[in-house]
């Protein structure tokens, strides 16, 4: 871990405007300066960075936070990796805490293995440009597969000489330890002594990380040596995962964020051809079969994949074995066949850029109408097989999580293959069951009483007198709820106590013991992380401000939490503050007006949670009508509902 005094010294050192000048043209206006949007493409700038409040806010596409944030979101970094940069850019060293000898050891040793990558690929690049059998043999071959040289010049493309020891003895020569020589799997100690470099004879692609640093190479021979295979990777070590790593994604992540697409293919020369064609958002799984660590790379970029593999049968065969997983991670997924012995690499050389993206455009397919007409066009009218595709895409479909999406997909599958819709959707749902619950089934309450007792009960209670729009959704009185507390926490109010009596309390008070007495949690992330930090932070300074806890929660290390704040103090700037604003006089502002927001949010999200809550057991009541189990529940959610709607009604 990063030591905290020295995150601490990040936040203070790293001046908003600086940082965000790195990247977008800043202009002052009066306390502020605008730019437009290094995040959306807008002609009116309507990006504004609050030095100040060290904070910044697109009031177009609403992104918003603070300095580490910024770097996360346009560098595509980690909250780790964003620290990084900034104590590089401020001369701040890193101090990390907690770390034990062997941990020490680990980072060591995965700083010099970084650091000895790092001089490989430079020596790699060096010999394909400035050696007579680099430039003859590996150059010549890029270039035959119309590489530019630009092209080879921004993918770092290298050679490896046939001389077997000759970066062995140049990096030892150059004081990189043996050690890392062998960890790296660049080159090889032979028994009998000296050592051969593994890629030699090779020419080289360095593979990146997220921000850019070489984990690893791909060689590929250039001879027809039967024993020996056409590529050849980098082994598992300390800094390099092939599992965990996508070819091209340090290139292609800020066109994946704009696109809203990721564009998968299988190799590195898929995506350099692609990426040179002007499609940049472009990944490879790099010869491996996809993997659930790939795609939640994918996935923290763009929920939309378009898989793109060869167009003969073994390529379509490739595409649809990674369908079921990137589905299971929640993404949308859609395939372009390329027409027959066409590859990425060669489609992409053997047209216009437009006309390949106007072809990925008008081909690809969701994945089960492509994937039905592809397996029903193997088995034809055999009915056994007929049922084998039915039952494989219906396996598919279950693992969608999204219930809408997959009735959605159930009704296209039904259409597609002539099946009746209830049919399909009754098995989607039985597997789905199956996935989640494996033999054990649903467990139902085994309790039994009257339903007398609960009608009865049901009957005294009173209807309920605070009325509660439909419309209103529990994440949006959760968010109101938060920003109560955030901005006016320390604010009095006026409430009624056990015995009626008319009290002051502050809101955060009041928030914080109706939300702990029917013992609820916000079901939005965010909204309870912040609720807990704002109580940990309460209880730690009694006397405190709330702009000093607004500021604690801006450099909070949790993105998403900074993130909700930014946007929580710049919001009257966008609309107004309150559901209720539009009753209300214009005149007033909104921290004149709490008196009656709170109490009111407070009813209002306690209703609909309990409410559904509620729902959710008389579900349940209505499969097992005789459980005395959830009677009580509802009992005891109906006089919650009760204590609730009694307050806060002689409040408001």
């Amino acid at each position: 871990m990063i030591d905290k005094s020295t995150v601490d010294r990040i936040y203070l050192a790293a001046n908003i405007v600086e940082v965000v000048g790195d990247f977008a043209s800043l202009n002052k206006k009066g306390v502020n300066y605008q730019a437009c949007c290094p995040f959306h493409d807008e002609k009116t700038p309507s990006f504004v960075v609050s030095p100040s409040k060290g904070i910044y806010k697109c009031f177009g596409c609403g992104k918003a936070g603070n300095s580490i944030t910024f770097v996360m979101e346009h560098e595509s970094m980690s909250y780790v990796e964003a620290l990084r940069y900034l104590a590089k850019k401020y001369g701040i060293e890193i101090v990390e805490t907690g770390n034990s000898e062997k941990q020490i050891e680990n980072k060591n040793d995965r700083d010099s293995l970084l650091a000895l990558n790092e001089y490989s690929s430079k020596f790699f690049v060096d010999k394909l440009a400035n050696s007579s059998e680099g430039r003859n043999v590996g150059r010549s071959y890029f270039l035959e597969r119309g590489f530019t040289d630009a092209t080879i010049e921004k993918f770092q493309l290298g050679y490896a000489p046939q001389q077997s020891d000759l970066f062995a003895r140049k990096a030892l020569e150059d004081g990189y330890k043996e050690k890392y020589l062998v960890e790296s799997g660049l080159s090889i100690k032979r028994e009998s002594g000296g050592y051969y470099d593994r890629f030699s004879g090779r020419v080289i692609f360095p593979i990146h990380s997220l921000s850019g640093n070489v984990l690893g190479f791909g060689g590929r021979i250039l001879t027809s040596e039967k024993n020996k295979a056409k590529y050849l990777n980098s082994p598992e070590s300390a800094v390099y995962h092939k599992s965990q790593t996508l070819y091209g994604i340090y290139f292609a992540k800020s066109d994946i964020v704009k696109e809203k697409k990721c564009i998968l293919v299988e190799g590195y020369t898929d995506v350099i051809s692609m990426m040179q064609a002007g499609i940049q958002n472009v990944v490879a799984s790099s010869g491996t079969s996809l993997t659930i660590e790939q795609i939640k790379l994918i996935n923290r970029f763009t929920t939309n994949v378009t898989i793109m593999y060869d167009g003969d049968k073994a390529g379509i065969k490739a595409s649809l074995r990674g369908v079921d997983l990137i589905l299971t991670e929640g993404l949308n997924v859609r395939i372009v066949s390329l027409p027959d012995g066409h590859d990425p690499d060669s489609f992409a050389k053997s047209q216009l850029a437009v006309q390949t993206k106007e072809y990925i455009e008008n081909n690809e397919e969701d994945f089960i109408s492509f994937k039905a007409k592809f397996l029903m066009s193997e088995v034809k009218n055999d009915p056994m097989g007929r049922a084998e595709v039915i039952t494989e895409i219906v396996n598919t479909i279950a693992v969608i999580p999204n219930e809408i999406l997959r009735a959605q997909y159930s009704n296209e599958c039904a259409l597609i293959l002539e099946q009746d819709n209830q049919l399909i959707t009754r098995n989607v749902e039985r597997r789905r069951a199956h996935l989640l619950n494996g033999d054990q089934g649903v467990r139902h309450f085994d309790y039994k009483a009257q339903k007398e007792s609960y009608q009865r009960n049901m009957q005294s209670l009173p209807k309920v007198d605070i009325k509660v729009n439909d419309k209103t959704s529990i994440e949006s009185m959760e968010k109101e709820l938060i920003g109560y507390l955030v901005k006016y926490g320390m604010q009095n109010i006026l409430t009624v106590d056990d015995e009626e009596k008319e009290i002051e309390v502050n809101v955060a008070d009041e928030i914080i013991e109706e939300i702990r007495l029917d013992d609820l949690s916000f079901e939005t992330e965010v909204c309870q992380v912040i609720f807990d930090e704002y109580i940990k932070i309460k209880e730690e300074n009694i006397y405190t401000e709330d702009k000093v806890i607004i500021n604690d929660l801006i450099n909070h290390r949790n993105p998403e939490v900074c993130k909700f704040v930014v946007e929580l103090i710049t919001q009257d700037e966008m609309y107004p503050q309150s559901r209720l604003w539009e009753k209300l006089d214009r005149s007033l502002v909104e921290s004149d007006m709490i008196n009656v927001f709170v109490p009111k949010a407070i009813a209002i999200y306690k209703l609909k949670i309990l409410s559904k809550i509620k729902n959710e057991y008389l579900d349940a009541l209505s499969k097992d009508s005789n459980n005395l189990e959830i009677l009580r529940h509802i009992t005891v959610i109906n006089t919650a509902r009760l204590r609730t709607c009694d307050k806060f009604s002689r409040i408001i």
